[in-house]
């Protein structure tokens, strides 16, 4: 069984959609990146981006430059339909697949016989069915592989982002793709596609299996990063550096503890799990109880800080970084955005605020926060919470520090 593919419509610009896209472009296939963000999109076309990723802006203006990708506000005719929009989950820690629903009814009209739809948002288990169902819905004079897996006129798949931000460009290409259809058809249909790309192995299996393989790896990452959120916690109340036990006890040949934080942040490790719990709450105890002791980090933390102020008069508090992790600029459920958030809204204390990634503050920070630089915040603030480890904040000196109160949860001037 072959493909040809000679388009590809890539719906959703974000993180993971638009580095896809302009990959895709990069091997020569025609690709029109959707989004709903008109300046998105504006800003693709004159060969820019609106993300922060090395080297992204060279490859999307190269694609844009040959005429090999463009963006638009709607859908168009191609032969493979990737869907990369969100996931996340309601108040009640339920997943939320109205981003899913609302891409299926944008492509819907333009699916044609032969045609492959493949789903590379983390989604929870059964996702990838209920889009085929949502897909059939809106075309009924099409087969669709739920009710018809072995000769349907549209394949679908399901093909989950197994990325790392700041790498991404790299990891796209390099990195092993699970990639699972609803029928044995659906999956070497997206394999098909995979492989005109990605040089790591492309692995078949089924839709469900593909899903929960994501979600198992986000929520070991996340258990064992709860596993040393709770050591820090421990050795705060035992006066003991949790920075040097760490690394005495990854001397052992078969233990690898990974570094605490301020919590855990981003649109996968700190949502995926919750997916697993609503999808078995009766089995994921593990599960659940790792993620509330991560959850609960940015507390104890913003207690941490608090306390830290009341040594002074009037108190200025400096937050060293928003995003969810180092050197980048995905704000996405960061705890260091949280807590400095929290913090300001005590109204307690004067807080700055230091992201070099971003050049204007989110919405729930404006008028209460103030966004500075390394330099301004160290001449004005007495308290200094390290949030997250980017690259600008490693040159920090202990001298620069001098009478200031610092709390590092990232273990960024610990020597040891």
């Amino acid at each position: 069984m072959t493909v040809s593919i000679k388009k590809i419509c890539v719906v959703g610009l974000g993180y993971i959609g638009l580095p896809t896209a302009a990959i895709i472009a990069s091997r020569g296939i025609n690709v029109v990146g959707v989004d709903v963000s008109e300046k998105a999109v504006n800003t693709i076309n004159e060969g820019k981006i609106h993300i922060v990723e090395p080297d992204l802006d060279m490859v999307v203006q190269a694609a844009v430059t040959t005429g090999k990708l463009k963006a638009s506000l709607s859908a168009e005719e191609a032969d493979v339909f990737m869907i990369a929009v969100p996931t996340p989950f309601t108040g009640e820690k339920k997943p939320d697949l109205s981003y899913i629903a609302a891409a299926a009814k944008s492509i819907a009209p333009f699916l044609k016989q032969g045609n492959t739809v493949i789903l590379e948002s983390t989604s929870p288990v059964g996702a990838t069915e209920q889009l085929s169902e949502w897909l059939s819905a809106e075309r009924e004079d099409l087969e669709f592989p739920h009710n018809n897996p072995d000769s349907p006129d549209v394949f679908v798949a399901h093909c989950p982002e197994r990325v790392l931000p700041g790498h991404v460009l790299r990891e796209l290409v390099e990195n092993d793709r699970v990639i699972g259809g609803i029928s044995e058809q659906c999956s070497e249909k997206a394999k098909q596609v995979y492989q005109s790309f990605v040089r790591g192995e492309c692995i078949v299996t089924n839709s469900r299996t593909a899903e929960l393989a994501k979600l198992t790896e986000n929520s070991f990452r996340d258990v064992n990063i709860a596993f040393a959120n709770e050591l820090s916690m421990i050795c705060d109340k035992l006066s003991i550096n949790v920075w040097e036990l760490i690394k005495l006890a990854n001397r052992h040949p078969r233990v690898n503890i990974l570094n605490p934080g301020p919590g855990v942040g981003g649109h996968c490790i700190a949502v995926d799990p919750w997916f697993i719990v609503d999808s078995v709450p009766e089995k994921a105890r593990l599960i659940r109880t790792a993620r509330e002791v991560n959850e609960s980090k940015p507390d104890y933390v913003i207690e941490q800080i608090i306390a830290a102020a009341e040594d002074f008069k009037r108190p200025v508090i400096a937050c060293l970084g928003l995003a969810f992790k180092a050197d980048i600029d995905d704000l996405r459920e960061s705890p260091a955005l949280e807590i400095t958030r929290a913090l300001a809204e005590t109204g307690s204390a004067e807080v700055l605020a230091v992201e070099p990634n971003i050049t204007e503050l989110p919405e729930k920070l404006k008028g209460k926060v103030e966004l500075v630089s390394l330099n301004e915040a160290l001449e004005r603030c007495n308290v200094m919470a390290v949030l997250v480890d980017h690259r600008q904040f490693k040159q920090l000196s202990m001298g620069k520090l001098a009478r200031k109160i610092v709390i590092d949860t990232r273990g960024l001037l610990t020597n040891v």
